[in-house]
Order: structure tokens, then sequence, then C-alpha cells
């Protein structure tokens, strides 16, 4: 599946399913890579991948494309900088809180293929939490700052097959044929470009309040997505309409509640808008 990243999500745009398990091969990822290629030639892009696209076959091929590429490496993989013998990444001295660029390297002892950059870096220890592994970037862009910045993007992708799966659409679920799992997967596709648009709207309208606690006390980062406040959003348009009478009812009998549900319908009226 390929993905564009906008806003720490990832949007599904192009994707295939393969006959067998296990990890694709070169062949199979140019051939969903190219027609996104084709279709985006306008647009600056880079391709970020995690260890399953570690070849350097398609390093070379992306960077053939005018493309910019980062690829993390599994840490047996062997490069060799200039006048040095073939190693594996596993033995550079690296630590948490430690980074390293090595510029014009050799990744694969097969011949014919060119030189790229390779960034090294562990991040360090955060809010109790270490990270197992360092990372092994395997990239065409020219400095480590811009690639660390660029790959670490792709935790997109993890959010967004949690909104596929359990966090939103539980896609696992369905247990679908092969034909089938296509079209659900499109459907899907367009449903949660659909919600990201419609939360993104909700919160310039200032009203993701009413659709959620939208931060937790002692945190600094967001606790729900555009994707989350959309859904939801829907969500609580279509519970107001079974249960409208009911809330009626109650208020009438609740004076000095009156004004707060004025503004919740104000609330909700803005959101219909949104979706």
């Amino acid at each position: 599946m390929i993905s564009i990243i906008y806003q720490k999500r990832a949007w599904p745009i192009y994707w295939c399913l393969l006959e067998k398990d296990g990890s694709s091969n070169l062949t199979e990822q140019q051939k969903v890579l190219r027609p996104v290629i084709r279709l985006l030639k306008e647009y600056k892009l880079i391709i970020i991948g995690d260890r399953e696209f570690h070849s350097i076959e398609l390093a070379q091929w992306v960077h053939k494309q005018n493309v910019g590429f980062v690829l993390r490496q599994k840490k047996d993989t062997t490069f060799r900088q200039k006048r040095q013998k073939f190693q594996p990444l596993s033995s550079i001295e690296i630590y948490p809180g430690v980074r390293s660029f090595y510029t014009n390297v050799n990744v694969t002892q097969k011949r014919g293929f060119g030189r790229f950059n390779l960034g090294v870096y562990w991040k360090r220890k955060y809010r109790g939490k270490q990270e197992k592994d360092a990372w092994y970037l395997l990239t065409n862009l020219p400095d480590l700052n811009t690639a660390l910045k660029i790959y670490a993007q792709r935790f997109g992708i993890e959010a967004m097959f949690k909104d596929c799966k359990t966090g939103g659409y539980n896609l696992e679920d369905s247990q679908a044929s092969p034909d089938r799992l296509v079209r659900l997967i499109f459907l899907i596709a367009l449903a949660m470009t659909s919600a990201c648009i419609q939360g993104q709207k909700i919160k310039l309208q200032r009203q993701q309040s009413y659709v959620c606690r939208s931060q937790e006390q002692g945190k600094t980062e967001k606790r729900h997505s555009n994707f989350w406040i959309g859904l939801y959003g829907f969500n609580w348009i279509v519970a107001w309409h079974e249960c409208q009478a009911w809330v009626e009812e109650m208020v009438s009998s609740i004076r000095n509640k009156q004004a707060y549900y004025q503004r919740r319908l104000s609330a909700m009226k803005l959101i219909q808008q949104a979706l």
C-alpha cells in the first residue's frame, strides 16, 4: 500500500493484494510505486519505507526515477566506506541519543550499484520509554536532519492501519474474499479521507470540544486526530436523531440547562455543515 503522509496521518492512495504470505519483492514494489510516481510527477516526492523495503535494488530504481528516498535498513546489512572493508551495520558504535551520517557508502557487495548516504540514529529515552533499536537509514538526501525528520513521519502509516482496523473500520473482521477486500479497502480509503477532512473542518470551526475531550491534562499532544473527530462527529449527529425527542423532553424540565442545550444545537449545525 502506498500512502501520502499529511498531518501525522497516512492517507491510502494505491494498493494491490499479493497472492502469498511474507514480504514483497522488487517487482511487486515497482508495480505499486510506478503509477503513484507517474501520477504525482509534478510534485517533489520522497519515498519512505521500513525494513521490508530495505533493498539496494529498490533504492537504485527509485533514485533513477529522480525521486528522493529514506529506506530503513536491517542491522545485518553490510556497508563500506571508501577504501574500507565491508562490515555489518550492527558494528557501528551507537548509543541512545547519538546520531551519525556517512556519505557515499556502498550497502551491497554486488557490483553495478551507486553510492548513497547512510544515517544512523538511536532515540534517547523519552518519558521512561527507550527504543529497542537504532535507525539505519539509507537515503539520497543530503543531510541527516532532513532524513530523520522525513522518516519520523512514517509512523503515520501505523496510525492509518490502526484506523483501518481496531481504531475505526475493523477491516480484519470482514473476512472478505480478495475481490471484495479490494472494494472494501477502496470504500475505507474514501471514508477515511472524508473523515479526516471533516475533522479538520470541525477543528477550524472550534467545535471539536463537543465531539471529544481534545487534550488530556498534563499532556501537550492532542488526544484525538482529525480522523477520530470527523468519524465521531458523524456518529454524534446520527445518535442525535435517534434520541432527539427524549433529550428535548428532559431539557425542557430543567431550565438552567436550556442555554447549554441551545449552544450544543448551534455546534451541531456547524458540524453538520462540515459533514
